[in-house]
């Protein structure tokens, strides 16, 4: 699709005089008489004051204190730490996923999450083969 042709002379230097003013007229220089007013919006339905996104709804919510017992006694955390600490709680009764939950979130806060273990020499010529077998299986079904 071309550009308009008035643009096009835009781009070559060429300017335009308004009809009613000494000022030069085209790209990002709309004339005066269309140009938004001060404290004018160029989209005066747009989102209310006020009115919250998601992030801060989330925010909101997590931050939101509940009760718990802890220790025989009853004490308000929010949300977040409440959802930690049954994470915890159920890592420690035994359940691998929690337990792995549990300890990549602590490494990310931390800043010392796990890299990737780098393969050995066993397992990178495992790897090597199973992908050489794809490929040839690859290979006869395109034959």
């Amino acid at each position: 699709m071309s550009k308009p042709k008035d643009r096009r002379n835009m781009a070559r230097g060429a300017k335009r005089r308004s009809a009613g003013g000494d000022y030069h007229v085209g790209y990002c220089q709309p004339p005066k008489h269309t140009r938004f007013t001060a404290g004018q919006s160029g989209n005066p339905k747009g989102r209310p004051k006020g009115v919250k996104n998601e992030a801060t709804i989330w925010r909101d919510i997590f931050a939101r204190k509940v009760p718990i017992r802890d220790r025989g006694q009853v004490r308000k955390v929010s949300l977040l730490e409440a959802m930690l600490l049954k994470y915890t709680e159920r890592a420690l009764n035994g359940e691998a996923k929690a337990a792995d939950f549990v300890l990549n979130r602590y490494g990310r806060a931390e800043g010392t999450a796990p890299e990737a273990a780098e393969l050995d020499q066993d397992d990178r010529a495992l790897l090597e083969s199973y992908a050489r077998s794809l490929e040839t299986k690859l290979k006869r079904k395109k034959r």
